[in-house]
């Protein structure tokens, strides 16, 4: 696959009706009939959200998920990277794509020293737009991966089922606090200079009510555990937290689950330490590639946006006690009972 020509593609809306193709276009009926029937809620960025099933999604997420829905056929080789939004997205894509492909390419001369790891792991609900069919994401040579933010509940059963002919799904969350704090200084780094910053105090507000990009975070996060409780084989269930902690454990688990284990001659040549040295903050976001600040209108958030610490526990620098406990006590009620925490 040419990765240097995916970059042009990332966002890429149909703008005219003849370029959809019969099935396409059904869907877009039904979308463009739907939409005006949903609730709606303040945007932390531009856009206005949208309650659907229960999440609140831009409008073209909900396409995107319409658009998989009706139209995509999984393989069972097909590689899903789920995450709620500023959980560790960029540095998931880049563990996995190194990993997947750590037979093809020399560590010195990677497509991860040049190219931004979401060139890489391509956005599912964005790409199924592309050329108004699904021509391009069929053309993907297997085993795809692609990224997304869509709650688990959305997809199809022919994607989610236990069934061996479905694809695997690689979850990876973070404790709330961090969550809302990166959120946050992204979405107001990406606000319009016409409007004014969006205040801690109000998108705290909105947060803690579940009115975030594919929010409630705590429905996201239970719908993916709970699926990897019933489905071991067919979700994986990481905390950022933990793959801070031992990124290395955390890579040989995500191997073994993808049926790609490390060999003892790997193990010997340091492969697995590799990789995390490669995929490290420090490394990623030192490259040139990602520290692009270029925005475009089908492209509104540059490189360097999804670098900022990538640190646990940044929170106390920005809440206040008493938003903290707010949170906590939302978690702990959330997950009660479910034998998930963030303690």
């Amino acid at each position: 696959m040419d990765f240097s020509k995916t970059s042009q593609l990332v966002g890429a809306e149909v703008e005219e009706e003849e370029k959809l193709d019969e099935g396409y276009q059904k869907t877009y009926k039904k979308f463009n009939e739907m939409l005006p029937t949903f609730p709606k809620g303040g945007g932390w960025w531009a856009d206005q959200l949208f309650q659907y099933q229960g999440f609140w999604l831009e409008s073209f997420c909900i396409r995107g998920s319409l658009l998989i829905h009706d139209h995509f056929k999984p393989r069972p080789t097909d590689i899903i990277l789920s995450t709620s939004p500023k959980c560790g997205t960029t540095w998931l894509r880049a563990l996995i794509f190194a990993t997947i492909n750590r037979n093809c390419y020399d560590f010195c001369n990677h497509p991860l020293l040049t190219i931004n790891p979401q060139d890489l792991v391509l956005f599912f609900e964005g790409y199924i737009h592309h050329g108004g069919s699904t021509s391009f994401i069929e053309g993907l040579p297997s085993p795809r991966l692609l990224s997304t933010h869509l709650p688990h509940t959305l997809f199809p059963k022919s994607m989610t089922s236990q069934d061996a002919s479905t694809c695997r799904f690689l979850y990876i969350c973070r404790d709330p606090k961090d969550v809302f704090v990166s959120k946050w200084h992204f979405m107001n780094r990406l606000r319009p200079k016409e409007l004014p910053p969006l205040s801690l105090e109000k998108a705290f507000d909105l947060f803690s009510k579940g009115v975030s990009q594919y929010g409630p975070f705590w429905d996201h996060v239970l719908g993916y555990w709970k699926a990897s409780l019933e489905s071991p084989k067919k979700v994986l269930f990481l905390k950022y937290e933990d793959v801070k902690k031992e990124p290395w454990v955390c890579v040989r688990k995500m191997a073994e689950f993808l049926g790609v284990p490390f060999s003892p001659e790997e193990e010997n040549k340091e492969v697995v330490q590799k990789i995390v040295k490669l995929c490290s903050f420090k490394n990623l976001s030192n490259l040139d590639v990602n520290k692009d600040v270029t925005r475009m209108w089908n492209r509104p958030v540059s490189n360097s946006d999804f670098f900022r610490k990538g640190q646990v526990g940044d929170w106390v620098n920005d809440l206040t006690s008493e938003m903290a406990e707010i949170l906590d006590q939302i978690t702990k009620e959330k997950f009660k009972g479910t034998g998930l925490s963030f303690d």
